[in-house]
């Protein structure tokens, strides 16, 4: 299981983190995601997703992702 941390441009508000977090939500392997609109960053816990995946589901809702960090812990 790995976790990332992935920057996003473009969240304004809770409905904003409600759209990626179901759009994260949905690809085979993600077992958890915990978006914070203010800091513009989503946490995703997966097993076998790519940042392609990640980056294209988040583009499915709208917004653009920016960067993608490992998340140790």
């Amino acid at each position: 299981m790995s976790k990332i941390e992935i920057s996003i441009e473009g969240m304004t508000c809770g409905h904003c983190a409600m759209t990626v977090t179901n759009e994260l939500a949905t690809l085979e392997g993600v077992s958890n995601v915990q978006v914070d609109h203010a800091a513009g960053k989503a946490t995703v816990e997966s097993e076998g997703v790519s940042e392609d995946q990640l980056s294209a589901a988040i583009e499915e809702a709208g917004y653009q992702a920016t960067g993608f960090a490992s998340v140790n812990g």
